[in-house]
């Protein structure tokens, strides 16, 4: 297949994510207001459709990508909130798991990034995690401002990532997961360091895996 063909290609594929996409976004608001007109108060509904408008986003965010190299959409924002969103996000991965969630920002301060992008990273470390914990077990979420930097920490007490391993994990085609395709931490390294930020594994060991977000807080 050529350039062109393969452009075309990539175009049709975007333009019909982008419509289905919208499909969902629309239902969503709908099923928002119909709640609302009714008198519903059901937290985990209003939550489960944040977390779909904001996966909208993001994946929207990515076709985007398809279409131009440089699409940060750098804004200043809450580091704390912007972590709760990705925690809350990711909870819905566990499904037949049981997954304690201990998430602890100690304090918080305005970061310039991407908030599609700095929330997509959240939440695939997370899912990286639970996908590591075989039946049960715990992800820890600590976020702290610490000498002019925001440093988060997550962490997962699964599967230990081999010590002979533990140097290639960032990079492109590399998964310790017989159906991962070694895409996930490349991006998000990727990601995290268009930011202006650090993404780094801490450690595995046989008791935690702990990965660490580091970037200035912003100071205007």
């Amino acid at each position: 297949m050529n350039e062109n063909n393969i452009n075309n290609q990539i175009k049709f594929i975007s333009h019909e994510i982008r419509n289905h996409l919208s499909i969902c976004d629309m239902y969503s608001q709908i099923i928002r207001k119909n709640i609302e007109k009714d008198g519903i108060k059901n937290d985990s509904i209003i939550n489960a459709l944040d977390c779909i408008q904001k996966s909208i986003q993001i994946i929207s965010s990515n076709i985007m990508d398809l279409k131009s190299i440089d699409t940060n959409a750098k804004k200043i924002y809450d580091f704390k909130t912007l972590v709760l969103k990705g925690v809350e996000m990711a909870k819905v991965y566990p499904e037949d798991k049981e997954i304690d969630f201990e998430v602890f920002i100690k304090n918080t301060n305005n970061i310039f990034v991407d908030e599609n992008r700095f929330i997509s990273c959240i939440v695939n470390i997370i899912k990286n995690g639970i996908e590591a914990i075989e039946f049960r077990g715990k992800i820890t979420v600590l976020g702290e401002v610490r000498n002019g930097d925001v440093i988060l920490k997550i962490s997962n007490d699964g599967k230990q990532i081999p010590k002979e391993k533990q140097k290639s994990i960032f990079e492109k085609g590399f998964t310790t997961k017989s159906t991962g395709c070694g895409l996930g931490l490349c991006i998000c390294k990727q990601y995290i360091e268009s930011q202006g930020a650090e993404l780094s594994l801490v450690k595995s060991t046989k008791s935690e895996t702990q990965f660490e977000i580091k970037l200035p807080i912003c100071d205007y």
